[in-house]
């Protein structure tokens, strides 16, 4: 299992853009074959940095799921919604794996 971190430089004046975006990506990305973890937006400290968290079996199962967002009404709509509001000034992906599993210790 990988887990893919995006890391967003969002334009803090937008912020309630990046919330649409983030709810949209919210019914999108699971129905595309990925498991969401969720998107967060800024709260406290930093106004620019948001992140969306997904996890996703496999490299060749990222490619499947990258082609299904691409075909999908709501994905296209979404990615067009941020080209044309533009308060996503830079977006970063990561793969990263686990660890630290198992987690805990019984005694």
């Amino acid at each position: 299992m990988l887990t893919c971190i995006i890391r967003y430089h969002i334009d803090p004046t937008k912020k309630e853009k990046f919330a649409q975006y983030a709810r949209n990506w919210g019914e999108a990305i699971p129905r595309c074959g990925a498991d969401l973890i969720g998107y967060f937006a800024p709260h406290e400290g930093s106004t620019t940095l948001a992140y969306g968290i997904y996890n996703i079996a496999s490299l060749a199962d990222y490619e499947t799921y990258r082609a299904r967002l691409a075909a999908d009404p709501l994905g296209r709509e979404n990615y067009e919604f941020s080209m044309r509001e533009r308060f996503l000034l830079r977006e970063d992906r990561t793969f990263l794996k686990l660890a630290s599993a198992p987690h805990g210790s019984k005694t």
